[in-house]
């Protein structure tokens, strides 16, 4: 479940909100016609530029990479060509 709360909610109660998200609860914070946001706790072990998700993919790639499973290009005109085709 998802607690939302406006910027204001947050900005006046953020010890209760930070102690939620702590404990596993997902808190989006809402700002009108602006975008809004998730608050995650990030522990020392965490990589903050990437999620787990993100992590996976990269670990995955690397995998691949290792197995000769990538393309090589030659040219600019290759690649485009390549592209095109997805």
């Amino acid at each position: 479940m998802v607690l939302e709360v406006t910027s204001r909610q947050f900005r006046d109660n953020q010890k209760i909100f930070f102690e939620l998200a702590d404990n596993g609860k997902r808190i989006v914070i809402k700002r009108r016609s602006k975008p809004s946001y998730e608050l995650i706790p990030i522990d020392d072990e965490d990589d903050v530029y990437f999620t787990p998700e993100m992590n996976e993919k990269i670990d995955s790639a690397i995998e691949q990479y290792k197995n000769g499973k990538y393309t090589v290009f030659k040219s600019k005109d290759e690649l485009h060509k390549f592209l095109d085709n997805l």
